[in-house]
């Protein structure tokens, strides 16, 4: 009998409708329960997280040497370009002097055999590391000078009150067997046409290079030079624009390897990694000119541990 007053007792308790009041406060009791669960679990993984980075994080001088092997890979970067017979026109326009370049770069000194490329059609692709960036810069100045250019012709470089002949990349070539001033723009060693030398002229205006303010369409120095001759190459052959600046930043990152490893960690810094930053940008004014690697350096406070050759302005 007991029972089953009890058990009636519930069913007229349990056949009542719950205030809604009540069922307020257990959504929200329930929902606050959960918040501190999720809470404690996050923190948790947020503490592991933050455990693992401690263990992982680089010094300033691991983070170059890393950054560096991005931008300066030991192995060196190849390009899509055949050599094919460029050194030996270069060779034969008086552009330039086999014995003179032998003294500089005769076999094995820097572990390469450049002196062949002076002859004969070659099918190696151009490539470029810390070994050869003199070579290649050398190479390359010399195809930029001598090449028939609207750039050198039209350009700043024959700009009202500049001395054409007293400029870094004029003055300083001797490597050739003809004065710098009589090769300069003399021969059509790699013949291009008007659109094509619009083409380069586009190009040559949206690269820049860390010795001087000046872009390429005012090539006053060795890398300006070098720049030119390069676009014109692969003008020439046929690479696509995305391509040409790609090459130039790998060229431009040997021949100056603390300032683009430095800018490699201004941009790690904005979580862009190196294999994603866009070369045309890393190339502009902005970036690449004297004046914005000095500001990258300021904005990072240098890094130390990088050093390489190839920045100079001489041959």
């Amino acid at each position: 009998m007991q029972n089953s007053k009890l058990q009636l007792k519930i069913q007229k308790f349990l056949s009542k409708a719950v205030p809604l009041w009540m069922v307020l406060l257990i959504v929200l009791n329930s929902t606050l329960i959960m918040g501190i669960i999720q809470y404690y679990l996050m923190k948790q993984e947020l503490d592991k997280n933050i455990r693992q980075l401690a263990k992982t994080t680089q010094t300033p001088q691991q983070l170059a040497q890393i950054l560096k092997q991005e931008v300066v890979p030991q192995k060196g970067y190849v390009t899509s370009l055949k050599w094919k017979d460029l050194g030996k026109r270069l060779v034969e326009t008086g552009a330039i002097d086999k014995k003179k370049y032998e003294e500089i770069f005769t076999q094995n000194v820097d572990g390469g055999d450049h002196m062949k490329y002076m002859d004969g059609n070659w099918e190696e692709n151009i490539a470029i590391n810390e070994q050869n960036a003199r070579f290649m810069v050398n190479t390359f100045w010399a195809l930029g000078l001598v090449n028939k250019s609207k750039v050198l012709d039209e350009g700043p470089m024959r700009g009202e009150g500049i001395e054409t002949g007293n400029m870094a990349s004029t003055a300083g070539w001797t490597l050739g067997s003809k004065p710098a001033m009589e090769l300069y723009s003399s021969s059509p060693t790699i013949p291009l046409t008007a659109e094509q030398q619009e083409l380069v002229k586009k190009i040559a205006q949206n690269v820049f290079r860390p010795c001087c303010g000046n872009s390429t369409y005012f090539p006053d120095c060795n890398h300006g030079m070098a720049a030119l001759g390069y676009i014109e190459w692969a003008i020439y052959n046929g690479l696509s624009e995305d391509q040409i600046y790609k090459d130039l930043l790998a060229f431009n990152s040997f021949w100056f390897p603390q300032n683009y490893v430095e800018m490699a960690v201004y941009f790690d810094k904005q979580n862009i990694k190196w294999k994603d930053l866009d070369p045309k940008l890393a190339l502009s004014a902005s970036y690449s000119s004297a004046q914005g690697v000095q500001r990258i350096k300021q904005a990072i406070q240098s890094v130390p541990g990088v050093s390489g050759s190839g920045g100079g302005c001489g041959v």
